[in-house]
């Protein structure tokens, strides 16, 4: 790995610090080779009777919500519904379901998330929040408390705490799902196993992604949008991909499920609006391979269209690498933890943009870390 005084910004800092962040973060839930029991009991009996939660969250936050949707209804049948924070606390009425709340916040102060956290605490919810700081105000007052181990995160745009956040939503997961007996001992060793190999492969693939995406940073510079695609968990990262863009260096970018691009995006498509294609697979899962199959024939009539598409693929597919102008690969994983690696990518994708375009990428414009009322 480089040298950390080879950091010019503290994005990039933050960027590199991700397998230190995950393993801090492991290391709170996981003992051994399984889970802690203290952090079993706390959870006993935050769940809804029906199996029904809701997340409140804004911004990246809400992204790794997105993708713990997924996770909690795939591994745990869990029924579950996100929302935006700043919406869900303004809303009115009454939701008569009663399902356990989770928020999340990178600082645990955010006050859409907040206002949502103490709407749902005075009817009597039952509520978890996810939060970098375990003595944040929201770590404070939900039931539940399931903190980060990210480390103190200094620029803007939220990289190790994205991540961590992800890791806690699959760790929450395999949690709920022994408990519910859901998942065998086997099954759940072999998670916490994968789980726990991910940040060595991450750190393997940094200086690679580092430089690829320096150079497609320079060869897209003059794009003027993106649309980001992905299906099912990888959705979650297309709009935190294109969330990154944004904020960091002030190109546009939108997220969108891969098979709504031709009902209206595709319009969009030319040679300065290039596509970012999620198109990684976990061979092991049927339905993997069928949203995979699906993107590959997406590709097919992008690369027939004459579309510029840069697509995160598995290393070693050449199924895809055929297919697209440029092709990050990634290391084959678990269909539910992939989301954890190929969001990095984008992430450096997002820094060297805004290198390229000679913005202070630690403080983007308008930004401030943590949205509160003042």
């Amino acid at each position: 790995m480089s040298d950390s005084k080879s950091f010019a910004h503290e994005m990039l800092r933050e960027i590199y610090e991700q397998p230190a962040a995950l393993r801090r973060t492991l290391g709170l839930y996981l003992e051994g080779g399984g889970l802690r029991r203290e952090v079993a009991e706390r959870l006993a009996g935050w769940e809804n009777p029906a199996g029904e939660v809701l997340i409140a969250a804004s911004g990246s936050s809400r992204h790794a919500g997105l993708a713990g949707e997924i996770l909690l209804e795939d591994l745990c049948g869990l029924a579950v519904d996100v929302e935006y924070a700043s919406e869900y606390s303004c809303r009115g009425g009454s939701d008569a379901r009663r399902p356990s709340v989770i928020v999340i916040s990178q600082s645990g102060e955010t006050s859409d998330t907040l206002a949502a956290l103490r709407e749902v605490s005075q009817k009597g919810e039952k509520t978890l929040a996810i939060t970098n700081v375990d003595l944040s105000t929201m770590a404070l007052e939900a039931g539940v408390s399931m903190p980060l181990g990210a480390g103190v995160e200094k620029a803007i745009p939220a990289t190790k705490s994205f991540t961590c956040q992800l890791a806690v939503l699959f760790l929450l997961a395999l949690y709920e799902a022994r408990r519910e007996g859901r998942m065998d001992a086997a099954e759940l060793e072999a998670n916490i196993a994968r789980l726990q190999e991910l940040p060595g492969a991450i750190e393997e693939q940094l200086d690679g992604w580092r430089e690829q995406m320096a150079a497609l940073a320079h060869k897209y510079n003059s794009a003027n949008t993106f649309l980001f695609l992905g299906r099912g968990i990888h959705y979650a990262i297309a709009r935190e991909g294109a969330l990154k863009l944004k904020e960091a260096s002030y190109v546009h970018a939108e997220g969108y499920p891969a098979g709504e691009l031709k009902h209206g995006p595709n319009a969009l498509v030319s040679d300065r609006v290039p596509l970012v294609v999620l198109a990684t697979v976990d061979r092991a899962l049927d339905a993997s391979v069928v949203r995979y199959e699906k993107t590959l024939q997406l590709l097919v009539e992008m690369k027939t269209q004459g579309a510029k598409v840069i697509a995160l693929a598995n290393a070693g597919d050449r199924d895809v690498a055929e297919l697209v102008t440029d092709c990050v690969l990634v290391q084959p994983a678990s269909e539910y933890l992939l989301p954890i690696a190929e969001v990095i990518p984008l992430q450096l994708f997002a820094y060297f943009m805004a290198i390229e375009r000679g913005v202070d990428v630690d403080r983007p414009r308008n930004l401030s870390k943590a949205v509160v009322e003042r």
